[in-house]
Parts: C-alpha cells; sequence; structure tokens
C-alpha cells in the first residue's frame, strides 16, 4: 500500500510541477490561455490547501495513517531540505502567478 500512496502522491506533485512551470511559460510569453487559468486555479487551490494544514501538505497525514516513515520528499532528499519542499515550492508558485500578473 505504501509503494501505491507513493506513486500516487509522485503523480500528484508532477502535476503541480508542470502546473508552476506553465505558469512560467504563460508569464514569459505573456498569453493566458484554458491551461493558463487550470494551472492557475490548481495552484491557488493546492496553496489554500496547504495553507490550511499549517504549511504541510495533506498527503503527508496518508504516509504515516499507512505506516510510512518518509514523506514524499524524503524520498530524494535529506529530512532538513525536505522539510522545506514544500513551502519553496509555494513561494516559487507565488511568485510565477504575480509574474503572470505583471
Amino acid at each position: 500500500m505504501i509503494l501505491l500512496i507513493r506513486i500516487f502522491h509522485g503523480i500528484i506533485t508532477l502535476f503541480f510541477l508542470i502546473c508552476i512551470a506553465y505558469v512560467y511559460y504563460s508569464g514569459i510569453i505573456d498569453r493566458l490561455n484554458f491551461w493558463s487559468y487550470l494551472a492557475m486555479v490548481a495552484l491557488i487551490v493546492e496553496g489554500l490547501i496547504v495553507s490550511m494544514n499549517n504549511g504541510i501538505c495533506p498527503l503527508g497525514r496518508l504516509h504515516n495513517k499507512y505506516g510510512d516513515d518518509k514523506t514524499f520528499f524524503e524520498l530524494f532528499l535529506p529530512r532538513p531540505i525536505a522539510k522545506k519542499a514544500v513551502p519553496f515550492l509555494g513561494f516559487v508558485a507565488t511568485i510565477g502567478l504575480l509574474l503572470l500578473l505583471f
């Protein structure tokens, strides 16, 4: 079950990383389209959910529920850096969203 949770979390993470990249792309080429709006809404909703969860990815609780002792980013990064991954990506996403506004 832990492997399935990690795969699911990986797919969700990949989706949000693509959203961040597309927001930057849209801002750089100065063009908004359906995909830009979809990416913006997804990032804003995710940001609100994470904010309401005290800056922690809500899927981390799913990992814990099934006995996974590592968060998703701890699979790739040392624990001190992994703990800062979600706030860092939130910051990067915010900068991208601001880029679209201007």
